[in-house]
């Protein structure tokens, strides 16, 4: 075997490799006469075939399984032996094809590529800064969710003949969509239930049905979104003839000890406090969201080391496939963004790094303070996954068990959650109460949001001064 390094560069590492032809029949050999007793051929005694003859039967399988560990041996050995922590694992070019090789008249050949581990220190944790976005639960919000609850009771009784459509009222109605004069999948139902207002349809559908009466057959022209989910229907017009067989009225249902007993407590006050209550688990949901998003944040500017290419190429491919795969669902280009395909890619290979970076970042804060995921959780999670597949649960299941890479998939989330739940309780975090309009917004817009506020507080400062 013949290994001679020809790159070496700070995170990346090439050899080649030969492993001479004579070698590996050698081994074939060896592996064929350990064998040879246990089989039993037709036409020679138990044990007595020679191995030339099994040779021409198993060599083929036999110099595979050969070839395999002689791949993993000397990768196994090239990085114990040059002291190489990888990235990820090694990728090969072989040089010669490996049906030469399996038939013996090749050598096998191979250029072996590692990416390196960078070797980065961690930044001070306790010093670092982020900022966690809060919200109180008010009064305007604890009366919109015990409006929704009770909007959930409504009941709906017909109105009197002759009387029209309203938004909030409930039509029953039959359909059936066209376009161009042909029809389409999903374009047809009938005794179909809306509510007005719902926002259920496509835009413009219920609007049109505002003022029919029981009875009433109506033409509906609408335009599908250009974003539609279906492809086929993205962007196009549709024409609808629709039949009202009902319009009924929308009972109020007041909020009271009443409304609190239908959903199966004792009072208004114990239906308030379990209103709120949930209104508090989802701000701190997405109160957690915004943390987490700073705290990844301040990482990233703490940092800076050089990242291994190839981990950054297969992050940016994998985001690039899916871009693609989202443009061509939309029937998009970049050009469509405002953008070159250049410039997209630019931006998107920029996320790509922050991610490696980052990941790179929690698995050292993860090892250095012996963060684990246990089975339990993984678990857990998997069983909170197949839940979002009723019916075929077993299926996802077994799918995770057989697949480890998407095993290793469903870690990393949890290893990362696990890993920001420690380090918020390491920084110092500073809170900062919002309306609860801004803590439900992108992390992004959220911030950009609060600077214009700033902004505008700043402005309005100034001219005080100034009038002053």
């Amino acid at each position: 075997m013949q290994v001679n390094e020809t790159v070496s560069e700070p995170l990346h590492r090439e050899f080649a490799v030969v492993i001479g032809a004579t070698d590996l029949d050698a081994k074939l050999t060896g592996k064929l006469t350990e064998i040879q007793p246990k089989v039993h051929l037709k036409g020679f005694r138990p044990g007595k075939a020679p191995v030339s003859f099994l040779k021409k039967t198993y060599g083929k399988s036999l110099m595979g399984d050969i070839i395999n560990e002689n791949i993993n041996e000397t990768s196994e050995k090239v990085l114990k032996e040059k002291e190489i922590k990888p990235a990820t694992a090694p990728r090969l070019d072989f040089v010669n094809p490996l049906d030469s090789v399996i038939a013996g008249k090749a050598d096998l050949s191979f250029t072996m590529k590692v990416d390196l581990m960078p070797d980065f220190s961690l930044v001070s944790l306790s010093e670092l800064k982020a900022q966690r976005l809060t919200a109180e639960v008010g009064e305007d919000a604890l009366n919109n969710s015990l409006k929704r609850v009770a909007d959930s009771q409504k009941t709906y009784t017909p109105k009197p003949e002759g009387e029209t459509a309203q938004t909030g009222d409930a039509v029953t109605i039959d359909f059936d969509g066209s376009i161009g004069g042909e029809p389409f999948e999903g374009g047809k139902s009938e005794n179909f239930d809306l509510t007005l207002g719902s926002n259920a349809f496509i835009p413009g559908f219920e609007e049109q049905l505002v003022g029919a009466r029981a009875g009433e057959q109506r033409t509906i022209t609408v335009k599908f979104p250009d974003n539609y989910g279906a492809a086929n229907l993205a962007g196009k017009e549709a024409q609808f003839n629709v039949k009202v067989k009902n319009v009924k009225a929308p009972s109020e249902v007041p909020i009271d000890d009443e409304l609190a007993k239908k959903i199966g407590l004792e009072s208004l006050d114990q239906l308030k406090e379990r209103v709120r209550e949930q209104l508090q688990a989802e701000y701190g949901r997405t109160s957690r969201i915004h943390l987490k998003r700073r705290i990844l944040d301040a990482l990233d500017v703490a940092h800076s080391f050089d990242l291994p290419k190839g981990m950054v190429d297969a992050e940016f491919d994998m985001i690039w496939r899916q871009v693609q795969a989202e443009l061509e669902r939309e029937g998009a280009s970049p050009e469509d963004e405002g953008k070159s395909e250049e410039e997209l890619k630019a931006e998107y290979r920029a996320i790509a790094e922050r991610r490696v970076k980052l990941g790179l970042i929690l698995a050292k804060i993860g090892e250095q303070n012996a963060i684990t995921i246990n089975q339990d959780e993984v678990g857990r999670s998997l069983a909170a996954r197949a839940r979002q597949f009723p019916g075929q649960e077993k299926q996802v299941v077994d799918y995770y068990v057989n697949n480890p890479q998407a095993m290793a998939e469903l870690r990393v989330p949890l290893f990362e959650d696990k890993v920001i739940d420690f380090l918020g309780e390491l920084i110092q975090v500073q809170d900062k109460v919002v309306e609860p309009d801004i803590l439900f917004l992108d992390p992004d817009e959220a911030e950009e949001r609060l600077k214009a506020k700033e902004q505008e507080r700043s402005a309005e400062a100034g001219s005080g001064e100034q009038a002053g």
